[in-house]
């Protein structure tokens, strides 16, 4: 796993006097994500990117769509972390190892922002009965989870969803084309911070 060095006078890590010489003290910054996630295939994943084009000049959002290959839904977050702890990667990467389950379809069929008091709101693609199956791996997938070591993993609500953009204002649900894929397996994300990245670290097939 390489190292990353941020350059440049914005992201210098901010220091404090140390009580003994008033020494120069570096702050960890927490500069590293790490999360589960599924990913849609290239063909899905380019309509969930005209779909975010289209909603957007129709209820005029300033907000850009994020990447197509940045489009996700994410299972389980991991925290965020001043440099990627390996002992971290390892834990997750083991749990996901013991999860076997056949590959399943999920299926979006309606968009919404998810809060109607910020002016950066998620406006996100969601689903019913279509994402039942990937609510279940999710629980599965936690299950492993906390028997690795990540206590309070399982949160008692799962909201599903792939964030399209955000928003400066919200927008009420409503019924949008179907959006379906299959899903084969599930990926170990690294996101890098305020850099809008995500690197993928393992991936790990579905049973077919």
């Amino acid at each position: 796993m390489g190292f990353f060095l941020f350059e440049g006078n914005v992201n210098r890590m901010p220091v404090e006097l140390s009580s003994a010489g008033l020494e120069p003290q570096p702050q960890p910054r927490l500069a590293d994500g790490l999360f589960f996630a599924v990913f849609p295939d290239s063909h899905t994943a380019a309509r969930i990117a005209q779909l975010a084009q289209r909603l957007r000049s129709e209820h005029a959002l300033k907000g850009q769509p994020l990447e197509t290959q940045r489009f996700h839904v994410t299972l389980h977050y991991l925290g965020n972390y001043a440099g990627l702890p390996q002992d971290i990667v390892a834990k997750a990467s083991a749990a996901a190892q013991t999860v076997a389950i056949p590959q399943f379809d999920v299926a979006f069929d309606r968009v919404a922002s998810f809060s109607r008091k910020r002016r950066d709101s998620p406006f996100v693609l969601l689903g019913e009965e279509g994402v039942a199956a990937l609510t279940a791996f999710q629980q599965t997938l936690g299950v492993a989870l906390e028997h690795a070591g990540f206590e309070g993993i399982i949160k008692s609500h799962y909201t599903p969803h792939v964030t399209l953009l955000y928003g400066d204002h919200a927008v009420a649900s409503q019924v949008v084309e179907t959006l379906r894929w299959s899903v084969r397996e599930f990926v170990l994300v690294h996101s890098l911070l305020g850099q809008t990245q995500y690197l993928q670290l393992a991936r790990w097939q579905l049973r077919s």
